[in-house]
């Protein structure tokens, strides 16, 4: 049976913003092949740095260093389900990155903006980032 969900339902997707050295940001391939940011959706009770924390563990096996206590970009974008979805960013910094694989997470890189919008396997939010992270200073 068909969910009745109103028109102003958001999917609340949480997102780490992890950067290299030159202002590239962090991207997982999913078993599908498409790149996607790490992180997902919020569950009931748990706060934003919570679910970044829960997801990166679950994706990648990886343990934060750090998350901001603020977001540093908020966006909505129709997800390749025709399912809307908010976008929380937060900048976040991992121990490491020797990740173990999973069906989330087969391969991690950094991309520039104009790797994302050039490349033909990146989820519409992916896409959607790029284009506000090429835009503006996010980070000072």
């Amino acid at each position: 049976m068909p969910l009745d969900i109103p028109e102003c339902f958001y999917r609340l997707s949480v997102k780490g913003l992890i950067l290299d050295e030159n202002r590239r940001f962090l991207l997982v391939r999913e078993d599908n092949g498409m790149w996607e940011l790490p992180g997902g959706g919020l569950d009931f009770g748990e706060t934003a740095q919570e679910g970044i924390q829960r997801e990166i563990w679950e994706e990648m096996q990886l343990k934060t260093k750090s998350i901001a206590g603020q977001p540093c970009c908020f966006f909505t974008v129709k997800n390749h389900h025709g399912v809307f979805i908010a976008n929380v960013m937060y900048i976040t910094e991992l121990e490491h990155l020797q990740f173990v694989p999973s069906p989330e997470c087969c391969a991690v890189r950094f991309f520039s903006s104009g790797e994302v919008l050039e490349a033909a396997n990146m989820y519409p939010n992916v896409r959607e980032f790029a284009r506000i992270f090429s835009g503006q200073n996010l980070i000072k």
